[in-house]
């Protein structure tokens, strides 16, 4: 399993924009777009998550509305395996399977098609770019099970530890970087 060393955490930290009082008064966004558009940061992260995933026999990489996509797809082709977008409601044009989440103020949705594993019993690692409260995480790593693949991992480029996000995630949790 690989480790993320300290001049590649170094790249990866300086990469990544802090605007503050985004969405609102008090909050720090972290903006990856400048992770996405430093070739030198981007390559040091996949390079990263290939040889973390490499031998985890994996058969589908699963990546989270929208920013999964992005990591979720470089993963899966350098892995060569199938890529699966779970979707935010009323997103995915087949037979899909949704799971509701809290939100702050209400609920949403996500949703996957329900032949979106052909494999049976397919092991899969759920991708996306941060982890907060986990309730988006959490919902997808259950519409996972509920398609009949087994979610290995769930894995995120960013986690804010103090939401315990990870809490109530039933799978195994990574996280590239942390934030306190």
């Amino acid at each position: 399993m690989s480790t993320l060393s300290p001049e590649d955490k170094k790249i990866l930290e300086e990469s990544i924009r802090d605007i503050p009082d985004f969405p609102k008064e008090g909050i720090v966004f972290k903006d990856i777009t400048t992770l996405l558009n430093n070739n030198q940061a981007l390559k040091t992260l996949m390079n990263h998550l290939e040889e973390r995933y490499k031998t985890y026999n994996l058969d589908y990489v699963a990546g989270i509305d929208a920013r999964g996509f992005i990591f979720g797809s470089i993963l899966a082709d350098r892995l060569n395996i199938g890529f699966v977008p779970v979707r935010k409601k009323g997103k995915l044009p087949y037979t899909t399977v949704a799971e509701k989440y809290a939100l702050e103020y209400g609920t949403d949705e996500v949703e996957v098609h329900i032949d979106a594993f052909p494999k049976e019993n397919a092991r899969v690692l759920l991708i996306d770019d941060l982890i907060a409260t986990g309730g988006t995480a959490k919902a997808a790593a259950s519409l996972i099970g509920k398609v009949g693949a087994n979610c290995v991992e769930a894995c995120f480029i960013l986690e804010l530890d103090f939401l315990k996000g990870r809490d109530g995630i039933d799978c195994d949790v990574y996280s590239v970087l942390h934030i306190d």
